[in-house]
């Protein structure tokens, strides 16, 4: 078709309006009367004699002239000068609106009904498929220089178009290393990576002074935390060594199986594999001291996040969880303070199964991946200790048995309500953590077996059980509670586990998410029932005599004879609080969003929404503690240079616990240990060897198979064996030796 053929058709099919000022320009309107070559595919070779020409007639702008697919047709066909000659309207518009009035007026050339089909084309297909095809036209050097303006190019004069500027920039082709940097970037700022490392300078700061010395102090006392240092070097020790020889440890020789007389901390293995020492092994517990805090806080903001609570409602959840005033008391035992896996395994697991508090479940959501990965980190918080893992493991079995039988009520309502990957994946890691709670489980029952005084009786759980008054007081350690609980604690049995205060912050908070939350009534009632539970858990006999709380769990359920402090069981009765502190304060801050919006001007806003980080504020203030750290006494340096089987007097349950952090260098065979019971061999020994060096005594660690005696002067002061020292050993085929401030017997 000529170029008059088309102007004519355009006359034929126009309207007597002009296009004004205010038409949509012809790169933004979508093309409604391109004719039926706006139908062909970019490349097509429908109506490229069409476009060429077309392209010629338009003037220099690449994009205006090239005819129907350019521009709006529709609004071209209305023009009153749609039959008029090309030049007239050449001289009529000097400016890119009037190049584009004439690529309109090319461009009404089909039928009205082809226009009509073509409204749902954008004007991005139509420049495409046009530029396609002035290409394929070969009609003239506008239409490559059409070409090259699109591509940013010049063949030989410019061929610029303001319009361009308007037109998306086009990416930038990044190198290698550009990406890595971007990347790393990204990961920078994630949520979860600024949640872990506020999680990490909190707990250095909450813990404080631990990470000052840590090469000579412990936090709490240089008893049980001893105990425990020893227990991670022990097992790195010997993973590295002669794993068989496991749970034969060095200290309580002869017995066997003694790492298995109190929890072992086993997770932890990989951390005691470096260094050697006692200095080294100090080292690593402060350091893994305050990484358990830092996990906590991470793991109870993770599972707050997942569950649905906002980001400062996650705060609070993780700060309450980890840095509740109860949990001072228990900062001499690692193995109850290592609880972040507990919360990060559950919030693992819900992210996998596509599982929310707040929107329910979606199953679009799920991730096999995560749900495997959860389980390993459940498995991972059993092997720390059952002290606090066999709960765990027991809520685990019942949520495991819950969604079963969901499982199995909605398989012909919904189609794969779980998912076959889902599936193996909870299958797998249901039987890692299986095969590693049955694996540490061993031991455990080879010592009930060998060493029945080792059983818990219900005599031992009254005394350790709390009353009600002690959810109301704190421990000694508490900053802000401690001296003003001193009466209420003075009238408590046992006090250390018995001062089970969360925080009357946390109190508050808990509260008001009863009644102003973004949970669901329902679900607000579960987590206030789940309290309610645990709360009675944790009084064990206190509440109508356990008959029906701790004392059916005691009788029926494996291994839950092993504990003996119930008032432990507020670990589950602190994160239940904690989530419905987080509803409350996620409500709270959408609430502060909406008035800061509200506000005219706005510049109060900024301050409404410092003011959501108040209940944080609290949360953390009333955790503050004034934890001692003693100065551990040092290695004797008798303790580098005796070989065992050995014997280190004076001996008892607190005596003995420096000295297995002593034997780290060596790990030499010895008597002493300390654990939570005392097995009948040791107490023999003990007994046997007060009138040591005589014959009874001599001849009874002969036939023990102890070789020395090693007796550190400096402790003697105050114990059965004082003036010892002053006994002969003539005739007792003993040699005396004196090495520093200690005194070696070889037997």
């Amino acid at each position: 078709m000529t170029t008059e053929q088309s102007d004519a058709a355009g006359g034929r099919a126009g309207s007597p309006s002009r296009p004004t000022a205010g038409d949509t320009p012809p790169d933004v309107t979508p093309d409604v009367g391109g004719g039926t070559d706006t139908a062909t595919p970019p490349g097509g070779d429908g109506g490229a004699d069409t476009d060429g020409a077309g392209a010629d007639k338009a003037g220099t702008n690449g994009r205006a002239g090239t005819g129907g697919r350019a521009g709006t047709g529709g609004r071209a066909s209305r023009d009153d000068r749609a039959g008029t000659d090309n030049s007239g309207t050449d001289s009529g518009m000097t400016d890119s609106r009037a190049e584009a009035s004439k690529a309109e007026i090319a461009s009404a050339g089909t039928d009205r009904k082809a226009r009509t089909d073509s409204k749902a084309k954008t004007v991005d297909q139509a420049e495409a498929g046009d530029e396609a095809e002035a290409g394929r036209s070969g009609t003239g050097d506008k239409a490559k220089a059409a070409d090259a303006a699109k591509r940013g190019e010049k063949d030989g004069e410019d061929a610029g178009d303001p319009w361009t500027a308007f037109g998306p920039a086009p990416e930038p082709v990044l190198t290698r290393p550009r990406r890595a940097v971007r990347a790393v970037g990204r990961f920078l700022v994630h949520e979860w990576t600024l949640a872990a490392v506020g999680s990490l300078a909190l707990a250095v700061l909450m813990t404080w002074p631990t990470l000052r010395y840590p090469r000579y102090t412990l936090p709490q006392d240089y008893w049980d935390p001893s105990l425990q240092s020893w227990q991670v070097a022990w097992s790195g020790h010997i993973l590295l060594t002669d794993p068989a020889q496991l749970w034969s440890s060095n200290t309580f020789f002869p017995e066997p199986w003694s790492f298995a007389f109190s929890d072992t901390l086993l997770g932890y293995a990989p951390a005691g594999m470096i260094g050697a020492g006692p200095e080294d092994a100090l080292l690593r517990y402060n350091i893994l001291f305050v990484l358990a805090h830092a996990l906590a806080t991470f793991g109870a903001y993770v599972l707050a996040r997942q569950l649905g609570a906002g980001r400062i409602g996650g705060a609070v959840a993780g700060a309450s969880y980890a840095y509740a005033p109860w949990l001072l008391a228990q900062a001499g035992h690692l193995h109850i303070l290592s609880n972040g896996g507990i919360p990060l395994a559950l919030a693992m697991l819900a992210r996998g199964h596509g599982w929310s508090l707040r929107h329910g479940y979606r199953p679009r959501r799920r991730h096999a991946g995560w749900a495997f990965a959860g389980w390993l980190v459940a498995a991972w918080q059993l092997s720390l200790g059952f002290g606090i893992g066999l709960p765990f493991a027991y809520l685990l079995a019942g949520v495991a048995l819950v969604s079963a039988v969901v499982w199995f009520v909605r398989r012909r309502r919904v189609k794969r309500p779980f998912g076959r990957r889902l599936f193996l994946a909870d299958l797998l890691g249901g039987l890692v953590f299986a095969a590693v709670g049955a694996a540490l489980a061993v031991p455990y029952f080879k010592v009930a077996e060998l060493h029945p005084n080792a059983a818990r009786t219900l005599g031992d759980i009254q005394l350790y059980s709390p009353p009600a008054s002690g959810f109301f007081t704190a421990p000694a350690e508490s900053r802000i509670w401690g001296e003003l609980h001193e009466g209420a604690r003075a009238a408590l049995p046992w006090h250390p586990e018995m001062t089970l205060l969360p925080g009357f912050v946390l109190y508050a908070l808990a509260a008001g998410g009863l009644f102003f939350s973004v949970w669901r009534v329902r679900h607000r009632l579960f987590l206030l029932a789940g309290v309610l539970v645990t709360m009675a858990l944790a009084m064990g006999t206190r509440f109508l005599g356990g008959r029906f709380t701790y004392v059916p769990l005691f009788e029926h359920l494996p291994g839950w004879n092993g504990l003996r402090t119930p008032g432990r069981m507020m670990l589950w009765a602190t994160l239940l609080l904690g989530l419905l502190a987080a509803g409350a304060v996620t409500a709270f801050c959408a609430r502060v969003r909406e008035l800061a919006a509200e506000r005219v001007p706005p510049w109060p806003g900024p301050w409404l929404r410092l003011a959501t980080l108040v209940p944080l504020l609290l949360v953390v203030v009333e955790g503050l503690n004034v934890t001692p750290h003693p100065v551990v006494p040092r290695q004797p340096a008798v303790m580098r240079t005796v070989d065992g089987p050995m014997l280190v007097l004076p001996s008892s349950q607190n005596l003995d616990q420096p000295v297995m952090l002593w034997s780290t260098d060596r790990f030499q065979r010895m008597v002493n240990g300390g654990s939570g019971f005392t097995p009948e061999s040791q107490a023999q020994a003990r007994e046997f060897t007060v009138s040591f060096p005589d014959f009874a005594s001599v001849d009874y660690l002969r036939r023990r198979g102890v070789k020395n005696v090693v007796v550190l002067r400096d402790r003697l002061g105050g114990t059965p064996w004082e003036g010892m020292l002053d006994r002969p050993v003539d005739g007792l085929g003993v040699t005396r030796e004196e090495i520093g401030d200690a005194v070696v017997y070889r037997l």
